[in-house]
């Protein structure tokens, strides 16, 4: 499967597509009278692998989530003077001059026991972690604090580029207190005020200048390396359990990554007659008391580990009901693009009773996800351990799955002939053509005549599955509506 995925640089601009496949393509549309441009920037836009990451962090109420909000153009993070407020979605995609780049938001602080530098240190750890570059914000009408100086130690250990944020800066008469911070040791203090807009452009271009143009860890970037697996749940599922279990006495090596203060360790693992890398779930183990009330803390530290891995392995125990959490962190892993696993935990404790109810609860609360790789574990025991190597290796080989676009187009011409999407307000839409523009996961692109309904969309990811597979991996499908140009005379 994976020799079909193109390695070099030469494929960037039209994804995974070969050159003669590409050109074969941009011939169809052209029959078809489409803008070529159009089709190749569609092409490109669906076909990127990972974004690169830049986390917005600083102290509470500097306007963090204001700034994120700028960013991603639509009010979206929680904004919200009350420190404590918790949410879910960690990471949002945004759009810049043309690029694309995904902003960790590290809102959603807590005054816990430890008091509030601790839980600035432990937010903004989690965030620099998983980021390419960093947004430092610091309110300039206070200065910088003991707090931001702390921050500051962190971004230096850390080795991430930053770029030095003023924010609150409304006027003329703000930009001495912006200056003020080149006492920071971060360079050029970009003054903004992220509540009126200004200046945020002129920080994002310093942004986007300071970001990769992918993130540094990129897949398969050394061949036949360890394949990175997230071992992710909420707590208290048996994570460390499964680990250790797996582990065995067939530990190869802990490697740490120095660099942050709390050391995450990737464990190297002999399984299935492979070695693993299970990223950062030691990590994830360490710091159990910062684990008290701070789901925040949880699902930065999920979304951490998930944007390292490849594949998410979800831990559900299965001897209570399927959570919202757990709901929540399959959707964390779905919306990353991961190839997924869910493993459902304390299988030998169930009774038939349980067992039938369990079904039940997944043919609810899972109805979005039936392509999931499913194994039914015992962490304790080590009860059917070594059906996860398995499960693991096909969704992996459905993630990196690519349909040649011949093929693809005469699957489509064939769903077109026989189920043809329902006529509406007079007219029927028709798929013209498509073609797969990425792996890891699978990206399509669809050009149809018409707006294809949520309905027709879900019918052709079904029938896309019983054709080729993608067992365990999500599938992105982007439809484009494009004017035929001769319309447009």
């Amino acid at each position: 499967m994976n020799d079909q995925t193109p390695t070099g640089d030469e494929h960037v601009e039209h994804g995974a597509l070969g050159d003669a496949e590409y050109t074969e393509f941009m011939e169809l549309a052209a029959q078809e009278g489409f803008d070529l441009d159009e089709v190749e920037g569609d092409i490109a836009a669906a076909g990127h692998g990972p974004l690169p990451r830049l986390a917005v962090v600083g102290r509470p109420n500097v306007g963090k989530s204001t700034l994120v909000n700028r960013f991603i153009g639509r009010r979206e993070a929680v904004v919200e003077d009350k420190p404590g407020v918790t949410r879910d979605r960690v990471t949002y995609e945004a759009e810049w001059n043309g690029r694309r780049f995904k902003v960790v938001d590290t809102g959603g602080w807590e005054q816990d026991v430890l008091g509030i530098d601790a839980s600035v240190a432990a937010q903004a750890e989690f965030a620099i972690e998983a980021a390419d570059a960093v947004v430092f914000v610091v309110d300039a009408k206070v200065g910088a604090t003991d707090t931001d100086e702390a921050v500051v130690k962190l971004l230096r250990r850390a080795g991430k580029p930053v770029v030095l944020c003023a924010n609150k800066v409304d006027g003329p008469s703000g930009e001495a207190d912006a200056a003020m911070l080149w006492s920071l040791g971060l360079g050029e203090p970009h003054p903004v005020s992220a509540l009126h807009g200004r200046g945020t452009g002129d920080l994002l271009d310093a942004a986007l200048e300071a970001l990769p143009e992918a993130p540094q860890q990129t897949f398969g970037a050394t061949v036949g390396g360890p394949r990175r697996i997230a071992l992710i749940g909420r707590p208290n599922v048996g994570k460390s359990s499964l680990l250790n279990k797996v582990a065995g006495e067939e530990r190869v090596v802990v490697n740490e990554l120095a660099g942050t203060t709390r050391d995450p360790v990737d464990e190297l693992i002999q399984l299935g007659g492979k070695t693993w890398k299970f990223v950062d779930t030691a990590g994830i183990r360490k710091r159990v008391h910062l684990q008290e009330g701070a789901d925040y803390y949880a699902s930065l530290r999920t979304a951490a580990a998930v944007e390292k891995a490849e594949v998410a392995v979800v831990l559900i125990d299965a001897s209570e009901s399927i959570s919202v959490q757990d709901q929540r962190i399959i959707t964390m892993a779905v919306e990353a693009g991961r190839a997924l696993v869910i493993a459902y935990n304390k299988w030998d404790n169930l009774d038939e009773e349980r067992r039938f109810y369990l079904e039940r609860e997944i043919e609810r609360d899972l109805v979005q996800i039936p392509w999931a790789m499913r194994v039914n574990v015992s962490a304790r025991t080590g009860r059917h351990m070594e059906k996860l190597v398995p499960a693991i290796e096909t969704a992996l080989a459905g993630w990196e799955t690519r349909v040649p676009t011949g093929r693809l187009n005469a699957f489509l011409g064939e769903i077109v002939a026989s189920h043809p999407h329902p006529v509406r307000g007079g007219k029927q839409p028709r798929i013209l053509f498509g073609t797969q523009a990425g792996t890891k996961p699978p990206r399509f692109v669809l050009f149809a005549s018409g707006f294809l309904e949520a309905g027709y969309r879900r019918f052709i990811e079904r029938r896309l599955r019983e054709e080729f597979g993608f067992e365990g991996t999500p599938i992105h499908i982007s439809v484009r509506v494009r004017e035929k140009r001769s319309k447009k005379k």
